[in-house]
């Protein structure tokens, strides 16, 4: 905080209190903080209510299926074997692997090398869709991968790591290289809050929640417990800190992208939503070899390709057990898999700007060289 004899006046305890305060502060400090402060809430309110998300960089929708629209981003006349980035179907979009121009998970590995790359665009849930499972988000990416030839990199991210890790083991043969990147493989390993709240929590509470949704485990429910993981970042700092810099352009246009993405959850299916819960997180089935997808079930010892692990330092979403704890159940031989810590949490793994200036573009050339 850069100013305490503002703070006084105009941070409250509660966000709802927010108005009344620059109310207050506009009555007491005169016209040119009253226009911060109107300014403030004008963009505080466009943050959370009135932005919608956008991919950053050129592409163009090559296959329109139900569960995703896969997106081509493609150097002209590339050749080579297709990478198809697995964007994470846990509640926010894919705008995660294409966030900013200049600070984008795609631009960063097509500027990089990776000339066909291909990113999936998983769709908000809507009722007719509550009913769908795994394999059909399964299925349809193996339709993805036939179309690109029928063999393709994988670029796991969070959710969609453990997608592509099912998908190499069910079809081991259509993957030549595979990365997990804060990738919940061995869920029972670590200590991180998600581990402890799915093991805390009764199955009960999570069926709850999706009969509230009427079917659908709702976005903006998962939102709420997101942002209640670290209340004083999103409801003390965030408000601080937009306040703190109302008056710097740059700041405000990065601050909008971001909350673009953040405050617009996706839906998903709610057994689909359960199964995860279920078989995924609580029972551990994949890195147990007991999960069943697509009328085989699933071992790790499958996959045989080049693997690289890649965790956060401070991720608490994905610990870095749960990614790295993977090399014990692949079959790929230990000299072929490549494992990296970083600094940083879940989400800069993604979006971070020193994780894709510093990390990535050697991600990017080990995939042209690992298949």
């Amino acid at each position: 905080m850069k100013n305490s004899s503002h703070a006084k006046h105009t941070i409250p305890v509660l966000p709802f209190l927010w108005p009344l305060a620059a109310g207050l502060a506009m009555f007491e400090a005169g016209s040119a903080l009253s226009a911060r402060n109107l300014a403030f809430l004008v963009e505080e309110e466009k943050l959370h209510f009135g932005l919608h998300p956008a991919l950053a960089s050129a592409n163009r929708p090559l296959l329109d299926l139900r569960t995703m629209v896969l997106r081509d981003y493609s150097a002209d006349a590339a050749q080579g074997l297709p990478t198809i980035v697995d964007a994470p179907y846990a509640g926010h979009s894919a705008m995660i692997a294409d966030f900013h121009p200049g600070q984008s998970l795609m631009e960063t590995l097509k500027t990089h090398g990776v000339g066909r790359l291909f990113l999936t665009d998983w769709k908000s849930a809507t009722s007719d869709m509550k009913d769908l499972e795994i394999d059909q988000y399964l299925a349809e990416l193996n339709v993805c991968v036939d179309e690109l030839g029928g063999r393709a990199n994988l670029v796991g991210l969070c959710q969609g790591g453990w997608m592509a890790a099912m998908y190499a083991a069910r079809f081991p043969g259509k993957v030549a290289s595979l990365v997990l990147a804060g990738s919940p493989i061995d869920t029972d390993a670590g200590d991180g809050p998600i581990k402890r709240m799915v093991h805390t929590y009764p199955e009960s509470f999570y069926e709850e929640l999706v009969e509230l949704g009427g079917g659908l485990m709702r976005g903006r429910m998962m939102l709420r417990g997101w942002k209640n993981m670290h209340p004083d970042q999103h409801y003390i700092s965030g408000y601080v800190d937009l306040y703190e810099h109302i008056d710097d352009p740059a700041y405000v246009k990065k601050e909008e992208a971001f909350e673009s993405w953040y405050e617009n959850p996706l839906d998903l299916p709610g057994r689909w939503y359960l199964q995860a819960i279920r078989q995924i997180f609580r029972e551990n089935r994949l890195a147990k070899g007991t999960f069943v997808a697509l009328g085989r079930t699933l071992n790790l010892s499958a996959i045989t390709c080049p693997v690289y692990l890649l965790a956060g330092e401070s991720d608490d979403i994905t610990t870095r057990e749960q990614v790295f704890d993977a090399a014990k159940y692949l079959g790929t031989p230990p000299e072929r898999v490549a494992k990296q810590l970083v600094p940083g949490g879940h989400i800069g793994l993604f979006m971070g700007a020193r994780t894709l200036k510093e990390t990535w573009p050697r991600i990017a050339a080990w995939i042209s060289t690992a298949a």
